[in-house]
């Protein structure tokens, strides 16, 4: 069985973490559309817990976007390195 073997993506390229922070905050706006992140009616955490959800929407947004995401990073990458090509 013969596979074909792929670069490794540089997770230091500038480029690629750019295309992953673009892609955590364009997550990170869904998921606060979504819901996540807001007070509950009941039992809520009051004012700390308002204060600080954005953080907390933030950083599973970017824990998304370095899982992989939903294609948006590789495919903002992709045309960024064809820019910088052109």
């Amino acid at each position: 069985m013969q596979t074909s073997l792929q670069p490794v993506p540089d997770r230091q390229d500038p480029l690629r973490k750019a295309a992953q922070q673009l892609e955590a905050t364009f997550l990170a706006e869904m998921l606060k559309s979504a819901g996540l992140g807001e007070s509950r009616e009941s039992f809520g955490g009051g004012s700390g817990e308002d204060q600080f959800s954005t953080f907390l929407v933030r950083a599973q947004a970017e824990q998304m976007a370095q899982a992989g995401g939903i294609g948006l990073a590789e495919s903002l990458y992709n045309s960024m390195k064809e820019a910088q090509n052109d």
